[in-house]
């Protein structure tokens, strides 16, 4: 399972009030036995840089917390009334989906809204797998499909059929993509930040229709999906659960997946590029992206000719949020000393989207 530390003194809140609150919605419909004894333990999830999350751990159950940071106001970035009605709309249609509990909209409460969800318990891998687990190369390209197959499913949701589709904006979403993420590397800009003048230049120029509007994650990766320790512990494969819905939309299926492999670095990537790896995706038997990309396109039909263009997307996108954190680090305003080298993050990203105009 994913570990939880204790608490952080700056993102602690009131343990009392939220269970008081707790049983208040368990008279309206949860069972109320639960929340009649003592608060639960409360411990803090650390993975992730935008909203928090915690665990709430009561006898028998254990349950999710998620608020944006202390200090924030809701945006499209911290929502979180957004978040829940994203998760309680999908889980019908895509069982992979936390099941929600309640959402609090009231300030007394914690200061914020939040909301509290199941936990799916099972392996979130990180940059490495964890101890004890260890995939035969059959396996490891058995996850790779299962996690692919996962997002194909997501991407056969109808978004009307499922109530979302007032998330999207319309024919067009490719071309807002790649003006909005250049807006945004521009606002970014330090001294020391890369040229991307080419890569923006070559994906202004190469954008291609829309090929769909469906329902996306918009930050699909291993360490978003919690997967199911199959029998024995050491070989976990199906995937149990999609977790991180802050970005979720629809839009344009293959920018998705461009935004997803991003991250994918495999055994054959150039030093500069593998140093940026996150995922245990360079074990033998892993997919490549060729490999990943040609599979999605087999079992939707849809056409991924022009996936350069999709790939050099996802990298700039990427480097652009690398660059962003990066921003706030140069100008002091977080002296987190793990983002003192995402300036030469945003070079290798940069020169991997070269490599990907290129095909």
């Amino acid at each position: 399972m994913s570990e939880a530390d204790a608490v952080r003194g700056e993102d602690a809140f009131d343990v009392a009030a939220v269970h008081a609150w707790l049983g208040e919605q368990g008279e309206q419909g949860e069972s109320p036995q639960v929340w009649q004894g003592e608060p639960p333990q409360v411990r803090q999830f650390s993975g992730g840089a935008s909203n928090l999350t915690y665990l709430l751990a009561y006898p028998g159950r254990e349950l999710i917390l998620r608020r944006p940071p202390r200090g924030t106001k809701a945006s499209s970035a911290h929502d979180m009334r957004r978040e829940y009605r994203v998760q309680s709309l999908l889980r019908p249609v895509f069982p992979y989906v936390p099941e929600m509990v309640a959402m609090c909209t009231d300030p007394s409460v914690i200061g914020s809204d939040f909301y509290v969800m199941e936990r799916i318990p099972g392996t979130i891998v990180r940059t490495e797998w964890p101890d004890g687990v260890s995939l035969t190369e059959d396996q490891a390209a058995g996850l790779c499909r299962n996690v692919f197959d996962r997002l194909i499913d997501l991407h056969s949701v109808d978004p009307a059929a499922a109530g979302l589709a007032d998330l999207g904006k319309g024919p067009g979403y490719v071309g807002r993509q790649v003006s909005g993420w250049t807006d945004r590397y521009r606002k970014a800009l330090t001294p020391d930040a890369p040229d991307f003048d080419a890569v923006i230049d070559w994906l202004a120029a190469h954008q291609p229709h829309d090929v769909g509007a469906c329902v996306i994650h918009n930050d699909y990766r291993l360490d978003n999906i919690v997967l199911d320790p199959a029998q024995p512990w050491d070989s976990p494969t199906a995937v149990r659960g999609v977790l991180d819905w802050e970005m979720a939309t629809v839009g344009d299926p293959l920018m998705d997946l461009g935004s997803a492999l991003a991250y994918w670095v495999q055994a054959d990537d150039n030093e500069e590029f593998g140093l940026l790896r996150r995922q245990p995706t360079t074990t033998a038997g892993m997919l490549t992206r060729a490999q990943i990309v040609a599979y999605y396109g087999e079992r939707t039909g849809r056409d991924v000719a022009a996936w350069p263009f999709y790939e050099t997307f996802g990298l700039f996108r990427l480097a652009v949020i690398v660059q962003q954190i990066y921003y706030r680090y140069f100008h002091g305003q977080t002296t987190n000393p793990a983002f003192k080298h995402f300036g030469f993050a945003a070079v290798f990203l940069r020169d991997q989207a070269l490599r990907a105009m290129a095909g």
